[in-house]
């Protein structure tokens, strides 16, 4: 046997077990207690740059870029991201990679000053085409939020006055409750250096100018244009200053300080970095791109050119499909339509949501809303199809659609957005799993979610945070945003989402799309992750009223296991499909609460534009009427029903690493936002008692409600989707002007569903509530409202494109091949910080890459032992595994997935440090 061997090192490095998890974004100190919440590539990977927040929110999503370049590139003008932004000390913040848009490539550095309370940012754009070209550049974000205590204001520029101008070196900002008041939020100012106008950095800041009123006035850009000669680099440097609130006391000690003198401090410091901007650590070839501020010429006669290093590039350019099936648009309704008729197969519409899910779910653009593919999706797919032949008449059969992975699936794993079960697998299905399945569907995939469904203004998890489908700089909201997202970029035909508050209704109203909070019961929430006991909802989000019934079909079914399931048992419907009366409206009386459309935000446009819509109704037969508000709920019952969800979890999952409620609430690998490792001091699991009681509570409010309805003379109410445009993803709470309906809080229908746009282009949804058990009523009415209104609103081609099909046609052409076996690997493979104490098998990867024009390779790996800091090492061995070891024919770059997992039990020993180890790998064969 002839024996080719290529030997590669993969390096498994451990953090030190005394050190701050990896698994973050990354916070800086100031000395004087203050923080800023960065940005950057940790989890949950905004990556943007921008400060999610400062603890005195001084910023709130501050410091973003925007990009605008010649031509139509996808993602033109978008918050930018993907930076793979990574801390290289405590307070310097440096681009791994830069980010291509459009022949242009941009890298960013942030320099925080934590003594004096400011960060430097750099921003570089280097021109690769072989032509001038001439960009805008916007940087900014959120300084405030609302037209009240928390509302941004100018309280002093360099001219000396409150208006900002370009003649303006610097500005400082504010949150007073009234003019001339403390600020209530830390003070912040920002020396831009030259810059060309102002902008609104939500809506556009290359279109509109900054707002000088209302919310959008919390929203402040810096605009630049530069010209690039070809080959070119030019760079932005700007100074972020922070200061304290002056209504309470610092976070680290100390009494709270005067009114104003927040604001003079800020004002002092902007005015020394706008007189002498430092700018001495810069290498020659950064310092000398700088072109708004002054530079020395004589520094930059001789500076080398400068290095942009690895790209991270759109996946979406050049992505083809290799169905021909275009599933963009298309309702369940329309896919089974052309299943029957012949038109395509489930193999295409899979093929094609999996196409669409590579090009525009991943990547620096990518909207990350799924987490994980089924790996038998193709499979089950191929199986529908040969079933359909057979006769199989299923109303799903072949259906690809999402499950929110906080839902169970067995066959792909149930993470909950966290790492706290990262790698986790159930043994079972949830229930209306169990049963979309058996009515032929497809679960294509785990949708991406706010950890643990815990957000309801944003979709953050440790596996990325989802983007808006409709402006792929805003908001989601959450927490079933990959659902919503995934739906409306026609990356599945539909989705589980869940709703403990808003979950269903904010997502499906951000983009346009239909659900239903349905009465207690009417689903069931069997096999999916808590947030509250009892409270939690497992609904659909889709595409249509029609869609939504039929997938109601499937899974509005019994399941006696369920707490709630006695709550509508004998009042499900038979079939959903019958309430869609396009009269149903006919005579009606439609009540309009008080105040339920006043935006929180003080904003007008997004309920002008829903009272406007209310003349569909009318034209479908109903009255539209005011009433009063909506009667208060009684008081909660006592009971911990996060910990309660917990436990009933647990029990229904045994295989679970976990065995207390508490070490999932209190895990120390929860994201920082979440994260809370005080231990848990509750009251524990519930008794019977007190789950009696609280749902008697929620009966009770729906007998008040429903009350309410009689007095009131109406048959439903509606209520709002999103009352404001949607604010930037990477900003703080609110995210919207919301006023919630009581689905939620006392387990009556809401159906949700849209309504047109605002008067900004922004999609919106009205939502109808009833009774109890007025669900496939309600249905009925949206359907007729939708008849008259066309209200959903397609996403903008420019975001998620139709994908080109690429066909095959084979040829003959002569050639050799030289004898090759290679082995090339990817980045070591690192598992982070292990947790002393905690018995937990630790997942690592890595990739390999082969080449071999042999008729058979092998790949092995030397003993991997144990992983070892200095002299000590760890009690268990190390194991690898490869996802494919051996080949029986050629194969060119064939990737294989290289696992290395390390148990750490409970009791073992570990030494603070770092533990590495290192590998050799051979591919061989034995006929070259």
């Amino acid at each position: 046997m002839r024996r080719i061997s290529l030997a590669s090192a993969a390096a498994c490095a451990l953090l030190a077990a005394s050190s701050s998890t990896a698994w973050a974004w990354t916070t800086v100190t100031n000395t004087n207690g203050d923080t800023w919440n960065v940005n950057d590539a940790a989890d949950p990977g905004m990556d943007t740059g921008s400060i999610h927040n400062t603890g005195t929110n001084s910023l709130q999503g501050y410091g973003g870029l925007r990009v605008k370049v010649p031509g139509s590139p996808r993602m033109n003008g978008v918050l930018l991201r993907g930076f793979d932004l990574t801390a290289d000390s405590p307070t310097q913040f440096t681009s791994k990679k830069a980010v291509a848009l459009g022949g242009v490539l941009i890298k960013r550095s942030i320099a925080f000053n934590t003594s004096e309370a400011y960060a430097r940012y750099l921003d570089t754009f280097t021109n690769t085409t072989g032509a001038p070209l001439t960009i805008e550049v916007a940087f900014g974000g959120q300084l405030g939020y609302n037209t009240g205590t928390n509302q941004s204001a100018i309280a002093a520029t360099s001219s000396g006055d409150t208006t900002l101008t370009t003649a303006d070196k610097w500005t400082v900002s504010f949150s007073p409750n009234a003019a001339g008041t403390a600020t209530v939020n830390g003070t912040s100012a920002t020396v831009p250096g030259t810059f060309d106008r102002t902008g609104n950095f939500l809506r556009d800041p290359f279109t509109y100018a900054h707002a000088t009123s209302g919310d959008h006035a919390n929203h402040l850009g810096y605009v630049n244009t530069l010209t690039l000669p070809a080959g070119a680099t030019k760079a932005l440097v700007r100074y972020v200053v922070t200061g304290l609130s002056e209504t309470r006391a610092p976070a680290g000690g100390g009494s709270t300080p005067a009114a104003g003198s927040q604001v003079a401090a800020v004002t002092a410091k902007a005015t020394a970095l706008a007189a002498a901007p430092p700018l001495g650590d810069l290498a020659p070839a950064e310092a000398c791109a700088i072109v708004n501020v002054e530079i020395s010429a004589v520094t930059c006669g001789a500076a080398p050119a400068y290095a942009v290093g690895p790209i991270a590039g759109d996946k979406a350019i050049g992505a083809t499909t290799s169905s021909p099936y275009n599933v963009v648009g298309k309702t369940i309704t329309q896919l089974v339509a052309d299943l029957k008729s012949g038109v395509t197969t489930s193999e295409q519409i899979t093929q094609a949501y999996l196409d669409r899910i590579a090009a525009y779910d991943r990547g620096p653009f990518g909207l990350n809303s799924v987490i994980t593919l089924a790996p038998t999706a193709l499979a089950q797919a191929k199986a529908a199809d040969v079933a359909r032949k057979a006769g199989d008449t299923r109303p799903l059969l072949g259906i690809p659609i999402l499950a929110k992975d906080i839902i169970s699936t067995k066959d792909m794993p149930t993470t909950g957005g966290s790492r706290v079960f990262e790698g986790f697998q159930s043994t079972t299905d949830a229930w209306q799993v169990i049963k979309v399945r058996e009515a032929g569907a497809i679960v294509l995939g785990k949708a991406n979610l706010a950890e643990f469904a815990t957000d309801g203004h944003f979709s953050p998890s440790a596996y990325g945070q989802v983007w808006n489908a409709y402006n792929p700089s805003i908001s989601p909201i959450g927490s079933s945003g990959g659902s919503a997202t995934a739906v409306a970029s026609s990356f599945a035909a539909a989705a589980f989402g869940t709703q403990t508050g808003d979950s269903l209704w904010g997502p499906s109203s951000a983009v346009s799309l239909v659900s239903l909070r349905g009465t207690d019961g009417m689903q069931s929430s069997g096999g999916t992750m808590p947030l509250t006991y009892i409270q939690d909802y497992v609904g659909w989000i889709s595409q249509s009223l029609g869609d939504l019934a039929l997938l109601l079909n499937a899974t509005a079914i019994a399941n006696p296991a369920d707490p709630l399931d006695d709550v509508s048992d004998g009042h499900r419907p038979a079939d959903w499909t019958t309430g869609l009366d396009a009269g149903a409206l006919q005579g009606k009386v439609i009540g309009v609460p008080a105040t339920a459309f006043d935006d929180p935000f003080g904003t007008q446009g997004t309920e002008d534009a829903m009272r406007e819509s209310f003349k569909h109704f009318v034209a479908a037969g109903a009255t539209v009427k005011e009433i009063p508000d909506p009667p208060a709920g009684p008081s909660s019952p006592a009971g911990d029903r996060g910990y309660e969800g917990w436990r009933q979890w647990l029990l229904e999952h045994p295989n679970a690493p976990y065995t207390l409620a508490e070490q999932i609430m209190r895990s120390p690998l929860r994201l920082p936002q979440f994260r809370n490792t005080t231990p848990y001091t509750g009251t524990g699991a519930m008794t019977v008692e007190q789950t009696k009681a609280f749902e008697a509570q929620r009966a009770e409010y729906r007998a008040r409600l429903a009350t309410w309805m009689d007095t009131n003379g109406v048959d439903a109410v509606v209520f709002p989707g999103q009352l404001s445009d949607i604010h930037l993803n990477d900003s703080i709470q609110p995210s919207f002007g919301r006023r919630d309906p009581q689905g939620s809080a006392a387990g009556v229908p809401n159906v949700i569903f849209p309504a047109g746009v605002n008067d900004h282009g922004q999609p919106i949804n009205l939502q109808l509530q009833g009774k109890a058990f007025d669900d496939l009523k309600l249905m009925g009415f949206a359907y007729a409202f939708e008849a008259k209104a066309a209200g959903r609103v397609a996403p903008p081609t420019s975001v998620t494109p139709v994908l080109p099909f690429a066909t095959t046609a084979g040829g003959t052409v002569g050639g050799t091949v030289p004898a090759t076996l290679s082995l090339s690997l990817g980045a070591p493979a690192t598992f982070g910080a292990f947790t002393p104490g905690v018995e937990k098998d630790y997942a690592a990867t890595s990739k390999a890459t082969v080449i071999s024009t042999a008729g058979d390779a092998a790949l092995t790996v030397s003993e991997p032992g144990h992983l070892a800091n200095g002299s000590f090492t760890l009690a268990e061995p190390l194991r690898v595994s490869f996802s494919k070891a051996s080949w029986t024919a050629p194969v060119s770059n064939d990737i294989v997935d290289i696992t290395f997992n390390q148990l750490i039990k409970r009791t073992d020993p570990l030494r603070t440090g770092t533990y590495s180890k290192t590998l050799t790998f051979t591919l061989s064969t034995t006929t070259p």
